[in-house]
């Protein structure tokens, strides 16, 4: 494969739909910290944002389509890695994002929390907090 200066290859690059996505590239950079790298379009189908190593596409959700908000149901979580919990904690909670798991540590050693965006979207931010094998905590791992 040969280089691109957009995204290394070996990045998944998830695609998440919005229904207003000027206002979700605004509402995400102010509570959940993302930095807009390009978008295109006009009006605007498509941007890239950044959260420290995360790279997520934000796409204009297409007429018909619904939010996980309107459905009342979520198809997916995406969970972004970053520094400070705590801190990313405090400025989502107090941006007003729908906060729906405090701060904590789970069987599998993340401190993490957990929040909804203005579509219902369902984000955790989380940070190694134990280096676990997945067997010491009840998986099993296919060899």
């Amino acid at each position: 494969m040969i280089p691109n200066r957009s995204l290394p290859v070996d990045t998944v690059l998830p695609h998440v739909e919005y229904q207003d996505l000027p206002s979700a590239i605004v509402w995400l950079g102010r509570t959940f910290g993302f930095r807009e790298h390009y978008r295109y379009g006009e009006p605007p189908s498509g941007a890239q944002v950044h959260l420290g190593k995360a790279c997520i596409m934000l796409k204009q959700a297409k007429t018909g389509c619904a939010s996980p908000a309107q459905l009342g149901y979520g198809t997916q979580s995406l969970t972004v890695f970053v520094e400070d919990v705590e801190a990313h904690f405090k400025t989502t909670k107090e941006a007003g994002a729908k906060i729906l798991e405090e701060p904590h540590e789970t069987v599998y050693g993340e401190f993490q929390y957990a929040a909804e965006d203005l579509d219902g979207h369902h984000w955790l931010f989380s940070r190694h907090a134990r280096d676990l094998s997945p067997d010491e905590w009840g998986a099993t791992v296919r060899k």
